[in-house]
């Protein structure tokens, strides 16, 4: 019996290359990817323009597919685009971590540490001198950014976050709690009508956070929440003065620009020193959150990060000693 013929429209049986693609190829793809610009990429490779979009034609050639959409002024990923750049990214990422971690054991010990930019400005920082001189040869790199840096791939030992109970990363170690305060600096202070109860902060600029209600939890240590737990959810204070970061919040307090409801941990050193001022002590607002020291799974048996973790846990005892918290026994011990 002869076999069926293949209708005339049937598609040709295409050929799949399997020989690898070059990591040039790869990194210039990542770098279209990541600016969806074909100069900016350029700029950021130190390459011309025509170089990487030959690189680009030259990978969806071997890949079979476009993976970019062309228009007049900008580029988009196609699906497979996007695809490969889930894939190759955090592959790329592992592997430069590799090559530097075998760079970094064959020369000068070092610490990396990833945190916020504030946390990093009115905590981490002002502490370290006693560290670097007790340790004077473990370099130092502080990577200051809101986003969540995964530890098992990224080039960084350890990162000190906030988060809800329960919500932490697996190993962490609590650092302390957090309660807000109402700061202003004394000249501020001496110079306006004196706080007696909750409703007088009305007659100030009250300084907030400008984007708290886009942050989970964040909503809690506001003056809104402040007002409501004291009955004044309808006050209205003389203005409002918004900032997005926490040391924004801090600075313009320090400068006498109004009221802040401010952080405890990060202004003990303001308050002891008397650059700040508590306003109605007896009126804090307790926050959800509580900070944490997580030490990355490639890091934590180099002895510089075994005595960096170390100091920082005594940091944060005398930060809970400054502000007054009670001890906790549970939440002290390391959360596995």
């Amino acid at each position: 019996m002869n076999s069926p013929l293949l209708p005339a429209s049937a598609p040709p049986i295409a050929h799949l290359r399997t020989r690898p693609v070059a990591v040039g190829h790869w990194r210039a793809f990542l770098a279209v990817a990541r600016h969806l610009n074909f100069r900016a990429a350029a700029e950021e490779l130190a390459l011309t323009q025509s170089a990487v979009s030959r690189q680009i034609q030259a990978l969806e050639d071997e890949v079979g597919v476009p993976l970019f959409l062309r228009h007049t002024r900008a580029v988009e990923l196609t699906s497979a685009g996007g695809q490969l750049q889930r894939a190759v990214a955090p592959a790329l990422e592992r592997m430069d971590a590799a090559v530097r971690l075998v760079r970094q054991t064959a020369g000068r010990k070092s610490v990396a540490i990833t945190t916020w930019a504030s946390f990093a400005s009115m905590w981490l920082i002002p502490r370290m001198e006693e560290f670097q001189r007790d340790n004077p040869d473990i370099d130092i790199r502080i990577d200051a950014t809101d986003t969540i840096v995964d530890l098992e791939t990224a080039d960084v030992d350890l990162a000190l976050r906030s988060s809800v109970p329960g919500t932490q990363a697996a190993g962490a170690q609590r650092l302390f709690g957090e309660q807000l305060a109402v700061v202003a600096s004394p000249w501020l202070l001496n110079s306006m009508p004196p706080i007696r109860t909750p409703a007088d902060v009305a007659q100030f600029t009250l300084i907030e956070a400008g984007d708290a209600h886009r942050m989970p939890y964040f909503e809690w240590i506001t003056w809104r929440r402040w007002f409501e737990l004291h009955g004044l959810g309808r006050l209205q204070p003389k203005r409002w003065l918004y900032f997005n970061y926490a040391q924004q919040i801090v600075q313009a307090a320090l400068a006498g620009q109004g009221l802040a409801l401010a952080r405890m941990p990060l202004i003990a050193e303001s308050l002891a020193s008397g650059d700040l001022q508590e306003v109605l002590p007896g009126h804090r607002l307790d926050s959800p959150l509580v900070y944490w020291l997580v030490v990355g799974p490639r890091s934590g048996q180099r002895p510089e990060i075994q005595a960096f973790s170390a100091w920082l846990l005594l940091q944060a005892e005398a930060t809970r000693q400054a502000v007054g918290e009670v001890p906790d026994t549970d939440l002290n011990d390391d959360i596995s």
